[in-house]
């Protein structure tokens, strides 16, 4: 099911301190860019974040799973891990999750 633009508005509105943040309609989903940076997903209005190997241990002991998708009989997966349930009830929590994987993708190279 593809991300509503509704939840889409809700996530941008929510990482708002953090500065241009906006959302961008792509596969069905939306990319949550920072700039030209993206470090969030919205798919089937579910948050993913970014990660790397700075912030892929808070995510594991969280046990947030990677986003994965299927593509010519196989999965593929990407380096985006669900946001805490709890994160997107509290929004400072969602801005701590989210300032991480900021981070993570601006110590990626941009492709």
């Amino acid at each position: 099911m593809p991300a509503s633009s509704e939840f889409a508005d809700f996530v941008t509105d929510c990482l708002a301190p953090l500065g241009p943040v906006r959302a961008k309609r792509m596969f069905g989903g939306h990319g949550i860019f920072y700039d030209d940076r993206m470090f969030g997903l919205i798919f089937d209005d579910t948050l993913y974040l970014r990660v790397d190997d700075g912030n892929r241990p808070d995510f594991e002991a969280a046990d947030l799973p990677a986003f994965t998708y299927a593509q010519r009989g196989r999965e593929v997966t990407l380096p985006y891990h669900e946001a805490p349930a709890e994160a997107l009830d509290d929004p400072d929590t969602l801005l701590d999750w989210a300032r991480e994987a900021l981070a993570a993708a601006l110590r990626s190279p941009l492709s």
